[in-house]
């Protein structure tokens, strides 16, 4: 690598547009954000670095954390409104119980695109594509906007409060906030490129799984669940990647992890794991999506040779872009721990519900490793606050937490849920004239309430009063 360094010469730069909020990122969380934002009039914009909005939803996950780990469901409001649209035309499921996951939603990624975007049209957000957020507008401790960067060259958008919804903090990154990424070696949890095979004969897995369980063990999920379930998620299957690693295959992970799309014949895989990618330096994610690519070839080998009901399989498409599990996250007002997680916190500053177990990809190692609460817990607002820069809130996996309660609070149920706390509490900042951090969060909460959000009855313990 070069190290030399050379000045640019400092040049004026255009003023695209100035709004009330400006949404920073397209995925899951920002999409609920805006439209929470935009719900009464306010002037609201999104700015996204891809041709599409949907994020993780378009590359063949399911939505995991609707419900809980008691069966009920605790995510509700503009999330659950955004998967009825979905379902409306037969793209997406309805929340199914998972034992592993807590539940699973299946989704068309297709139509995920097109709806979020419509979604965002009719609520008159103003939605900007092939944009980069480059740098950040200062005023003190003030951000005021950000500098973009397209095929027009840099622009800058004005805002009175920005959302940053990025996943990787790249807007509070360049605004000064505080900053951590991975564990305590700095190692992250590893991506995987998603992929999808046609032509697989689902009901023969799930009922060689049924009727086979010596030879077709699944984690933690029991048997009779593939028996009762035509449309799953498998993990597991390890003694047959142990049977194919001792034959000579070259597979990145210990378990099989399959994922039936809605489409008959349609499974998504997720077995590729690139080990040391970090997600916010381009060389290391184009190795990434190179060596993820590579992977797959194998991972399809495997399956057809091992695995029932993919015998006749064949490749269909990739993920549009490789699934990154962790980068940035943020320091905020309240980091939250791992003890918050498996203590089931409570928050009187709560503004989501979620029940996802700590859920952690080892960096190194292949391995996985998963932890239950037994009930839910609170996400409190305090950790979309971050410190240092104000009129700028965070949601997403990025929020404030250690690296061990970002593996529960990272999948996409709860960033939804997030995002649109994120929107509500952005408007009424503005509405109020009010900075966020000085926001009134039982108004918030009530707002939630009102518009069908679901959150636990206050409750104040420890963490709530750290």
């Amino acid at each position: 690598m070069v190290n030399n360094k050379i000045s640019i010469p400092a040049r004026e730069v255009s003023v695209r547009k100035e709004v009330d909020v400006l949404v920073v990122g397209g995925g899951p969380s920002g999409i609920m954000a805006a439209q929470a934002a935009a719900e009464d009039g306010l002037k609201v914009a999104l700015i996204e670095s891809r041709s599409f909005v949907g994020g993780n939803m378009t590359i063949g996950l399911p939505i995991l954390g609707f419900l809980g780990q008691k069966g009920n469901q605790i995510i509700k409001g503009l999330p659950q409104k955004f998967i009825d649209r979905l379902a409306a035309q037969q793209a997406a499921s309805e929340h199914r119980p998972c034992p592993l996951h807590m539940s699973i939603t299946l989704v068309e990624p297709e139509a995920v695109k097109a709806v979020a975007l419509e979604v965002l049209v009719e609520s008159g957000v103003d939605v900007l594509l092939y944009a980069f957020c480059v740098d950040v507008i200062m005023e003190g401790d003030a951000l005021r906007g950000v500098v973009i960067e397209s095929k027009a060259g840099r622009e800058v958008i004005l805002a009175k409060v920005v959302i940053d919804t990025t996943g990787d903090a790249d807007v509070a990154y360049r605004a000064g906030v505080p900053t951590e990424q991975g564990n305590e070696k700095g190692g992250m949890q590893p991506p995987t490129m998603m992929f999808c095979l046609g032509g697989v004969d689902t009901e023969k897995l799930r009922h060689s799984i049924t009727e086979e369980p010596r030879t077709y063990l699944t984690d933690f999920i029991p048997n009779e669940y593939f028996g009762q379930n035509q449309q799953f998620i498998v993990v597991g299957l390890r003694n047959l990647m142990q049977q194919a690693k001792a034959e000579g295959y070259k597979l990145p992970t210990e378990r099989t992890i399959v994922i039936t799309g809605l489409r008959q014949g349609e499974v998504w895989v997720n077995m590729s794991s690139v080990q040391g990618v970090n997600g916010v330096d381009p060389q290391s994610l184009s190795h990434g999506e190179i060596k993820g690519r590579e992977q797959i070839k194998e991972i399809h080998r495997y399956l057809m040779h091992y695995v029932p009901g993919f015998e006749e399989s064949y490749f269909s498409k990739t993920a549009p872009f490789l699934g990154i599990r962790e980068t940035r996250r943020i320091v905020g007002q309240y980091v939250m721990n791992r003890d918050d997680i498996m203590g089931c916190g409570r928050f009187e500053d709560a503004i989501a519900v979620a029940s996802y177990p700590l859920d952690l990809h080892h960096p190194e190692g292949g391995g996985c490793t998963l932890e239950w609460c037994g009930d839910c817990y609170d996400i409190p607002y305090r950790s979309l606050v971050p410190l240092q820069v104000e009129n700028l809130l965070v949601a997403g996996r990025c929020i404030s937490t250690t690296h061990e309660a970002m593996s529960a609070i990272r999948v996409m149920a709860p960033c939804m849920a997030m995002g649109e706390a994120a929107g509500r509490a952005a408007k009424l900042a503005v509405r109020d004239g009010v900075r966020p951090s000085k926001l009134d969060v039982q108004k918030l909460r009530a707002e939630l309430l009102e518009t069908g959000a679901y959150l636990n009855a206050p409750a104040l313990t420890a963490s709530a009063t750290s």
